[in-house]
């Protein structure tokens, strides 16, 4: 009688990778979709209905408008990793571990700097005053209706203790029904919060270590030079 042979275990299923999390301006990539319809229809139709100079001249300007409309509006965002914090900006790639992150900081611009001393802003974040000023109407306006709340609460609270004697349990009750919910932040103001936590909670990680690393987008800068070149000298040559 044979015995049965040992089945080997079955293989585990490969644990999910985390996901960056993305983060771009929603008002600039509308802005840029219009600047881009707005440029391609003037462009392409002085092309196809030009004479003499004008397609060369519309042509130049697209290649050097389009990829600048792109640059600004389309192509920053920021990717928010478990081990490092991506910045796509208009001309150049950083790349910032988060053991490498000093600060985040927030002013006129959101801001990124390294323990090395380098400054890198943080154009998919940008900071809105407006935004700013909406978010503090709204929590003083909030601030005032919870006390206006607590203030009819209390109320009620005396009279039922009155009622109820030395029952302390209903007092506690009503105390606990108004819970903040935490100040009002602008969208962004968040977004930095959350940059902020997560850089508290990954900087000392060994897997967030590294060194920052900075590419330049030449695919962005090679066609608006040419553009410009081309423009340039379609000028001299009047």
């Amino acid at each position: 009688m044979t015995s049965p042979e040992p089945q080997s275990p079955a293989p585990q299923p490969p644990e999910p990778e985390s996901k960056d999390r993305v983060h771009r301006s929603a008002p600039a990539i509308a802005g840029g979709v219009l600047l881009l319809a707005i440029t391609g229809w003037l462009g392409i139709d002085a092309i196809v209905s030009g004479e003499g100079r004008t397609p060369w001249l519309a042509l130049a300007v697209l290649l050097l408008v389009v990829p600048l409309v792109i640059a600004f509006t389309l192509r920053p965002a920021v990717y928010a990793g478990d081990d490092r914090l991506r910045i796509r900006n208009p001309f150049r790639i950083v790349v910032v571990p988060w053991g490498q992150v000093a600060s985040l900081r927030s002013a006129y611009s959101n801001e990124v700097l390294t323990e090395s001393g380098a400054k890198y802003q943080l154009w998919a974040v940008p900071v809105s005053l407006r935004a700013r000023k909406k978010a503090a109407r709204r929590e003083m306006r909030a601030t005032a209706q919870a006390r206006r709340e607590m203030g009819r609460d209390e109320g009620r609270g005396s009279a039922l203790g009155m009622r109820a004697g030395l029952d302390g349990g209903l007092g506690g009750g009503l105390g606990r029904g108004s819970v903040s919910e935490g100040p009002a932040r602008a969208e962004t103001d968040r977004i930095m919060d959350d940059l902020r936590g997560l850089h508290e909670a990954r900087h000392d990680v060994e897997s967030a270590r590294g060194e920052v690393t900075v590419r330049w987008a030449y695919e962005v800068l090679a066609p608006a030079l040419a553009g410009a070149v081309l423009l340039l000298v379609l000028v001299v040559m009047g």
